[in-house]
């Protein structure tokens, strides 16, 4: 399967919210997907996160888990409990990278989990794969 990236499309449809409360952590992230004109929504906490959903639901998260307000977990929760929000794509971006909290983003309902520092191709094909996904439901 040819990454999405990779292919002739139009990335600009697809609707990305990074949710991290290091400001230098959206830059980056707006930055690595920019080239591919994907749209990118940003949130400096959970509860931002929270109200971006429901002001537009995207297409695809990438959380942080470690935030002030309301950590990544309790997102994933939430979303995941709500029929209208259970189904988007979630793409966990962390430090923390211990069994234990992977095991718990997974058992949660993130899709995906990326620790950080971010690789771009890493990156790229994670998004590429989730989108692809998110597509076929």
């Amino acid at each position: 399967m040819t990454p999405l990236y990779a292919q002739d499309l139009d990335l600009s449809r697809y609707n990305v919210l990074a949710v991290d409360d290091v400001p230098l952590n959206l830059i980056l992230i707006q930055k690595m997907l920019a080239k591919f004109k994907f749209q990118v929504r940003t949130a400096g906490n959970g509860v931002q996160a929270l109200e971006a959903v429901a002001a537009q639901k995207p297409d695809l998260i990438l959380l942080d888990l470690m935030m002030p307000v309301m950590d990544g977990f309790e997102v994933i929760r939430r979303l995941r409990e709500a029929p209208a929000t259970a189904g988007i794509r979630i793409v966990i971006l962390s430090a923390l990278n211990s069994n234990e909290d992977i095991v718990r983003g997974y058992q949660l309902g993130a899709n995906d989990f990326i620790t950080k520092p971010i690789i771009l191709e890493k990156l790229l094909n994670c998004v590429a794969t989730q989108l692809q996904l998110a597509g076929r439901q």
